[in-house]
This record gives C-alpha cells, structure tokens and sequence, in this order.
C-alpha cells in the first residue's frame, strides 16, 4: 500500500476534480495536485491555482511503501545530487539522465567556531547552499521545475526574481535546451544582473519591486504572449517548490538520519520554509527519522519583515510592506505562503525574527571571521536572526541547531565592501611593515 504525504492527504469530491484523479503525465510518485485549503484534488498540470477555492495547489504523493532501511540504502546508493531522492519527488524515473545542473547534496558544516562565539553547545550547522551550479539554493527548486515543463511540452524558462532565481533559470534552461526571458527589478545588485544575463537568455528590467514584477507575470501568463511559457514561480510553482524538500532531506541524512531539534530558515515568498516543513514530515513518516519534536525559526530582514510583524503581533493575516532593505534576495513584500509560515513557526514552538541592516552585515562578517563562509545578505540575516533569538531565550543553545546560508556573499559584494578593505597599506619594505605593528 502506498503512503500519502501528510500534507496532502484530505480530498475533494466535486464533478470536475473527483476523489481519485488519474493524469496522463508520469512525474514519479506525484498522485496528484491538491489544495492546501480545501483538499480539491486535480490532475497533474501547469496549474498553480484551486478551481474551488482559489487556495494554492501542491503535489500530492503516493510515496514508496516498505522497509525503511532499504529505502535508505536505495538513496545512499545514489548520486550526489538531489536525485538520489528521486523516489520522493515529482521527477521521472530516468532523471539523473536528463540535461540538467545535477544541484544539491551541499556541504553541513559543523560551526564549531560561530557554535563558540554565539554560545551554542548542543551542536550547531550551517548549511551551506552556495556551493550549487549558480550558487545559491534556486537551483534545486529550478531543477524540479524543468522536469515539469519538460512533461507539459512548455518550450520557454521564465520566472519573476530578485536575483538568484533569474541567474538559475537562465543557466538550467540553456544546460537543457529551453529559451529563457526571466524578469528581475530594474535596480538589483549588479553581481545578480550579470549572473542572470550572461547565460544569453533573455533578462528584463521592470521598473518597480519584486511584487511589480510578480504581477506583470502573472498577466503575461494570461496573455497569448505567454503561450509556450512555463514560469518557473508562477504555473509551475507546485512542482518547484518541491526542490526545498531535498534540503530537509539532506541536513537529516547528513545528520546520520536524525531530525535536528531547531532550524533557522530564510523567508522570502516562505515557501523553502513551509517545503523543509513538508520534508521533515515525510521523512517521520516513511520511518527514515525518528520522530521527536523540532522547532522552526523564520528570519526576515526589518525592512521587509511581513511576516515578522504578524508573528510578533499575533495575528494570522501578512499585510504586505514596501520593501527597504540590503538582503534584496528576501525583498517580498507579499509573500505568497506567509500565513503557512505562521502556522508552523507557531505548531513548532519556533517564532519569526527580523535584523535591521547593520545586523546583517554584521552577521555575514562573524560567519565568515568564524567559519570561512561567505554568505549573502540572506545568509546575513538567518546568522543574524539566529543570534537575536539566542539572545532573548527563542533558541535553546543546549540543542542542536541547523542554520541555511542559501547564497553565495559574492554575489552581494555591496553590502559588505563600504566596511571591509586592506588592513593596511605599506611601502614594500619590512621597515614599512614593522611600522604598520603587522609584524
């Protein structure tokens, strides 16, 4: 008998969308996509949106039964990218032998150093996403995302970004022979404009923020214009928010097969959050882990801190911000799944916590003194956040703690360079040297 994930077990029974859905497209253990609040299941398709309810969509399994210690050896037995968890997710069987990046499987780092410094004594881990193909965690969810457009016979890669994921779509659809035309906000740090453009896809501008952008898509994908087209965050979006499990799947399996007792995790729309949250139910549920309590920990920057701001206020609804803030790459003023944030910031015993600027720079230059990580502004903040809820009692420092690093600091080099220089600049003699107390 097949096991259902969790998160997608409750079904709607209305004449279009009936109890049992069948679909012509074969995406692995992928039964179905189902509504996160009404349960309405529909066949799989380019779809992002309930016909019910007009609540978001998701993939729902029917996920490998048996032995999970022979489950665990299949994995083990697998490459070292996210396709050794093929079995569990959206992706055909023969996917490793596709075009593509082969993201994933990305270092844990045990940060004894930061531990140290912060005060941590249960064990704390940096997962470091920026060493994927374009350097930050977008490639996972992308590489999902072109395996669906590959099943729905799109023939063009787009997205709406602020910056990372515009970078990761244009490599991945060239790796796998797709037109790409992605769309960023027009001021983005200029490292992200070139990684997205020099692919050769094409790169647009859009005067205003990232919800400016995420709207025009969302009328484009309407228009005939868009025919062909799969936007990677937009139709696509239930198969590559997918991509955000494997990281839940490869902290665990790093760990020796165990869940860690809390996480710090970045939030941008909030849907790597809620999808690591996904994972680490599926993995207790297959029996790969054993089950025990974990608490999630959000971070935002404060000039962009929606979800943040509910949390602290206790209420259930996000109101949108205007963002103002260096960590651009989480600069979403609406984010699309923060109410589900809340929810298991709150059923975890987590929280959500925001730094201003200053904190974030701060935080990039103590995970770099510490452990030689250079993060980007997003890894800034969840160092930053982590600190914070240390500080004031959230973060039990006497168990173990797994914080992401998502990107790569080098593509945020703006953030940092107004403070950080040459320790001293000296004549090339020893004499000069000596003078500079160097020596």
């Amino acid at each position: 008998m097949a096991v259902q994930a969790a998160t997608a077990t409750s079904q709607g029974t209305t004449p279009e969308t009936p109890a049992t859905t069948t679909s012509a497209v074969s995406l692995g253990p992928a039964a179905a996509l189902s509504c996160r609040e009404c349960g309405t299941r529909f066949p799989l398709g380019p779809i992002f949106a309930c016909q019910e309810c007009f609540g978001p969509l998701e993939v729902a399994y029917d996920l490998p039964s048996g032995d999970p210690e022979s489950l665990k050896k299949q994995i083990e037995a697998g490459p070292d990218n996210i396709w050794r968890y093929a079995p569990l997710l959206p992706v055909p069987a023969d996917v490793a032998d596709k075009p593509n990046l082969n993201p994933g499987f990305t270092k844990l780092v045990k940060a004894d150093r930061l531990a140290a410094e912060l005060g941590v004594t249960g064990g704390l881990y940096v997962k470091d996403d920026s060493g994927n193909p374009t350097h930050s965690f977008k490639d996972r969810v992308v590489a999902i995302a072109v395996e669906a457009a590959r099943a729905f016979g799109f023939t063009t890669l787009s997205c709406s970004s602020t910056g990372n994921l515009a970078g990761a779509v244009g490599a991945a659809a060239r790796r796998a022979g797709f037109r790409s035309c992605v769309f960023i906000p027009h001021d983005l740090e200029a490292g992200k404009v070139v990684m997205a453009a020099v692919y050769g896809g094409d790169l647009v501008g859009i005067e205003g923020n990232y919800d400016d952008v995420n709207r025009f898509c969302s009328e484009l994908i309407g228009d005939p214009l868009g025919e062909g087209w799969g936007f990677v965050n937009v139709n696509l979006r239930p198969y590559y928010g997918e991509g955000s499990k494997t990281l839940a799947y490869e902290i665990c399996e790093q760990l020796g097969w165990e869940l860690p007792d809390q996480l710090v995790i970045p939030i941008a729309s909030g849907s790597q959050l809620t999808k690591i949250d996904k994972g680490l139910k599926e993995l207790i549920q297959l029996g790969l882990v054993e089950d025990k309590p974990y608490k999630i920990f959000g971070a935002q920057a404060e000039g962009c801190s929606p979800v943040s701001t509910a949390f602290k206020a206790g209420h259930d609804v996000v109101r949108p911000q205007k963002p103002n803030t260096i960590a651009k790459s989480l600069a979403i003023g609406n984010p699309a799944d923060g109410p589900y944030v809340l929810d298991i910031a709150r059923r975890t015993g987590g929280a959500v916590e925001d730094v201003n600027d200053e904190q974030v720079v701060d935080a990039i230059k103590l995970l770099a003194r510490t452990e030689g990580i250079f993060a980007e502004t997003a890894g800034g903040v969840t160092v930053g956040v982590t600190k914070k809820l240390i500080e004031n009692g959230r973060i039990d420092p006497a168990k173990s703690l797994v914080v992401l690093n998502t990107g790569d600091g080098l593509k945020t080099l703006d953030a940092v360079a107004p403070t950080t220089g040459p320790t001293a600049t000296i004549r090339p003699s020893l004499d000069s040297f000596r003078e500079a107390g160097l020596g």
